[in-house]
């Protein structure tokens, strides 16, 4: 039996010591190391040894009860947490370790909020409770409080035995139980069945604690959680596998991570992906960073492959359809400086490189004003990137200041008009565009009739309209929340020609936003705050100076929590003020909760000052041809010189 489990925590509670202990007691190393010393074993990189921090979600092997088990250990750091996200969609179950010494720290929601969002059945284990003063039921009282309030002490199951607690514990949540129970009792197989159903099902969740680094309650931890878990993929069927990450090796060969749903994959196999359709020359068994070749991969594996040239995280392989939507997405862009003597070509192929590993990271090389660009999620990353550079590809590089990410949409429908017919070209396009749902991107729709424009150049129009973000006219930021619909069109039998139809898209769609009312969004975290009354006044006002917005606090015990959403822009750096204030006794979770209406438009708009009419990739105007010359229409009198008007 094959089984993929996760080990995720807010950074610093224990994940990688706990790893080690794993991989120790399972034969998989002969040593543990410790963060510490720099010597674990799935912290291999030199940047995590230098930092003390997980960076890369790297795997180990190990065998144990005739299982054989691939473990992820993944960063805790919230600006490494894409990368811990692309982990969580292929776990089979996770392990999410907490320091009862401080309890549930704010990157653990963001985690357990991403579990829930896949599925992923969960354990609990509470790390270093050999600490001076830790209390363990107040820390069990806060994931009961915080996360969910059906967990249980694995402390009450022994060698498949329940005691009455957790038998009663299980009734209360299956009727059918709780009837058996009171008739013909308990029955110790049938209850273990249905409690390993309730864990993979996320109705319960069980919780072990000990110490990680003084290898406490560790090896009976996994003992449990193996009895508790279990996989029912199979060899057979159609080959379906999804993207778990990509990497390349010390020669530079793109190395794609799979996670084999079903059926089998062997070497030389042909795999579709998209519509690409590619060899696999080599199958590989990683165990932290060395590995050994394989001739097959079996349903349930995480295995690597060379051979797929373009297959991105989270893209699905084979028979499945479904590609991965990730939740966690840089609100920050920055400039990418380096020294003139390095040919922008190969900076741009370096972080190329790095984006196939870091899709979240949307490298952006702006031809406008000749820049690179990439989207990060904080400055540590950015400090981990140039060094990643220095590292691998040995030039320096530094960034700008990161910027917020804007993005823009419209407040009412409008429809837009391009034309594009200089001589021996021709198309027309009409589009309407409409705001849509916050937060749900760019839809599309035809209700345009075969007769008026044929269906290949339909879908030209319709792809188009997703091959690029498309700039909105305040800042020029990205497009977002507008639903498209092609009206009409127009070709030209001899004159259409290869990116015409482009051209006339691109033109309807800023036409349109012309006439528009445009509106600017920023970024916005959902926060949740927990503080002792004391600092409760002091945490408000400083809410309503970062112009967000909060629900009435709650008191929980001794602590008051708040929640409420607020700018991205106006917190980003509150977390230092508030460690500082509360000395760290408070907590603070910022999960991103997606994008609203900007607090400060004008002064954003200002501040960078955008030209709409001298974009260099779009404009307005449309083109006409009379006489053998083209000659060009702005937007406010396009609409009436169209040809299908």
């Amino acid at each position: 039996m094959y089984k993929t489990i996760g080990i995720v925590a807010h950074v610093d509670a224990g994940k990688t010591t706990f790893s080690e202990q794993l991989l120790f007691h399972t034969h998989s190393i002969r040593q543990r190391g410790r963060v510490d010393h720099q010597d674990t074993f799935l912290d291999s990189h030199e940047i995590e040894k230098n930092r003390g921090i997980t960076v890369f979600a790297d795997q180990g092997i190990f065998t144990f009860n005739g299982s054989q088990y691939t473990l992820i250990d993944t960063p805790g750091h919230v600006d490494f947490s894409p990368e811990m996200e692309r982990a969580v969609q292929v776990m089979d179950a996770a392990i999410v370790i907490i320091s009862a010494a401080d309890g549930v720290e704010g990157h653990t929601e963001t985690v357990w909020q991403l579990l829930k969002k896949h599925q992923v059945p969960t354990f609990f284990f509470l790390n270093k409770t050999d600490r001076e003063g830790v209390d363990l039921q107040g820390v069990v009282k806060e994931i009961r409080d915080s996360l969910s309030e059906d967990i249980f002490d694995l402390s009450e199951l022994e060698n498949g035995v329940m005691t009455e607690s957790l038998i009663e514990f299980i009734a209360e949540r299956d009727e059918a139980l709780l009837e058996q129970y009171m008739g013909t009792g308990y029955d110790e197989s049938t209850w273990l069945d249905a409690l390993k159903r309730m864990i993979r099902n996320r109705d319960v969740f069980a919780y072990g604690h000990g110490s990680a680094l003084k290898d406490i309650g560790v090896l009976e931890f996994l003992t449990k959680l193996d009895l508790l878990t279990a996989t029912d993929y199979m060899d057979t069927g159609d080959f379906a596998a999804r993207v778990y990450k990509v990497r390349h090796d010390e020669n530079g060969n793109r190395v794609t991570f799979l996670k084999v749903l079903q059926g089998s994959l062997r070497v030389r196999d042909e795999v579709k992906y998209g519509d690409k359709s590619e060899k696999i020359t080599q199958i590989r068994r990683y165990n932290g960073n060395k590995y050994q070749t394989d001739e097959a991969a079996h349903a349930g594996e995480i295995m690597a492959v060379t051979g797929l040239t373009e297959a991105g995280a989270g893209d699905p392989v084979g028979a499945l359809d479904e590609r991965a939507v990730f939740d966690l997405i840089p609100t920050l862009k920055s400039k990418v400086i380096f020294d003139p003597s390095i040919h922008v070509k190969e900076v741009l192929r370096c972080f190329n490189m790095l984006d196939a590993e870091d899709p979240s990271l949307r490298v952006v090389w702006d031809e406008h004003v000749q820049e690179i660009h990439v989207h990060v999620m904080g400055v540590i990353q950015l400090e981990v990137l140039k060094q990643i550079v220095r590292d691998r590809f040995h030039f320096e590089v530094t960034f700008g200041d990161p910027k917020i990410l804007y993005k823009e949409t419209i407040r009412s429908a409008v429809n837009g008009y391009g034309h594009f017919e200089p001589l021996k070209h021709y198309a027309e396009v009409h589009l309407k565009i409409e705001p849509a749902a916050r937060n749900s991107g760019i839809s599309f729709e035809n209700v345009c009739h075969a007769n008026d424009l044929s269906v290949g150049h339909q879908n030209l129009v319709r792809s188009h309209i997703f091959e690029r973000p498309h700039h909105g006219l305040l800042t020029g930021s990205a497009l977002t929340d507008v639903k498209i619909t092609l009206l009409t069109g127009r070709g030209h039998n001899e004159h259409t020609s290869g990116g015409d139809f482009r051209e006339a898209t691109f033109r309807a769609l800023r036409q349109g936003l012309e006439k528009a009312e445009n509106v600017l969004l920023e970024p916005v975290y959902d926060f949740k705050i927990k503080v002792s009354m004391d600092h409760i006044g002091r945490v408000l006002s400083d809410i309503q100076q970062a112009s967000g917005s909060f629900a009435p606090p709650e008191t929980i015990g001794e602590n008051t929590v708040v929640t409420g959403r607020v700018p991205v822009a106006t917190f980003m750096n509150y977390s230092t003020v508030f460690v500082s204030f509360t000395n760290g006794k408070g907590a603070l979770t910022l999960q991103f909760g997606g994008y609203d209406e900007c607090h400060n438009a004008e002064e954003v708009i200002e501040a960078i000052g955008y030209n709409k009419d001298a974009d260099p990739e779009y404009t307005s105007t449309s083109i006409f041809c009379a006489k053998g010359k083209g000659y060009p229409v702005p937007w406010y009198e396009a609409e009436a010189a169209m040809h299908l008007l």
